[in-house]
């Protein structure tokens, strides 16, 4: 269990100094609209939406219905459904953990889940686990400190909504680095800027994210190839 942990912690760094500063600004503009460290922690331990807990403290300050919140962040996360497919399998397997693995599916802990290879000697199961419940601790602790400081220190919080923006491309460039096909990440970049011209910046996430799964499903047979090419590659440098 301990090399579990270990090999998931530093699996998890990047989205360790993400969440910590994006919770950070979350809890800054929470305590700003006059919710305290509790709702802060609460929020972030069952909501758990990022970007969404974002938009949430701007539906709170609006007085929306808890109707109309429930299916604002539906919409909003959708996305996360698609997320899932890849999973389906791995989860199933899980027992009863597959829950918490599928309420955990952020963008962060999907994007660890899909590049990172399981350590030798580590169970595939509870590695999983482990990075899905170290990133939304991160979440937490940044969340309540952000609270925190904005309950005893009064400054400007304008563009500090950005911190979540600003993960999602470390995340990405940290991922075009390591990656030695990058046709996927250009077919998402193609859909998703395509979709932002069409559809405006209210609209674009579900369509391109449509488009981007289709596009990737007819690329499949192109993708695998490349993909067993990329293993040949690495065995042979490893072997030299």
């Amino acid at each position: 269990m301990k090399k579990t942990l270990e090999s998931a912690f530093v699996t998890t760094l990047p989205v360790l100094f993400g969440y910590l500063f994006t919770g950070i600004a979350f809890g800054l503009l929470l305590s700003k609209a006059g919710y305290g460290v509790l709702w802060a922690a609460l929020i972030s331990t069952v909501v758990y939406a990022g970007s969404m807990q974002f938009v949430l403290v701007t539906f709170f300050d609006g007085g929306l219905s808890l109707f109309t919140m429930a299916m604002m962040t539906f919409a909003i996360n959708i996305r996360h459904s698609f997320y899932g497919l890849s999973f389906i399998q791995k989860f199933k397997e899980m027992g009863k953990k597959r829950l918490y693995m599928i309420f955990s599916l952020t963008d962060e802990t999907y994007s660890l889940l899909c590049s990172t290879k399981t350590p030798e000697g580590v169970d595939e199961k509870r590695y999983y686990m482990a990075i899905a419940l170290m990133d939304q601790i991160y979440w937490i602790i940044g969340s309540v400190l952000g609270s925190v400081a904005g309950a005893l220190i009064t400054f400007d919080t304008t563009g500090i909504d950005f911190a979540m923006t600003a993960l999602f491309i470390v995340i990405f460039v940290e991922q075009w680095l390591e990656a030695r096909n990058h046709l996927p990440a250009l077919v998402g970049l193609a859909a998703g800027i395509i979709c932002l011209l069409i559809f405006g910046p209210g609209n674009f996430i579900l369509p391109s994210l449509l488009s981007s799964v289709l596009l990737l499903m007819l690329l499949k047979a192109r993708l695998d190839v490349t993909e067993e090419a990329d293993k040949a590659d690495k065995e042979q440098e490893d072997v030299q």
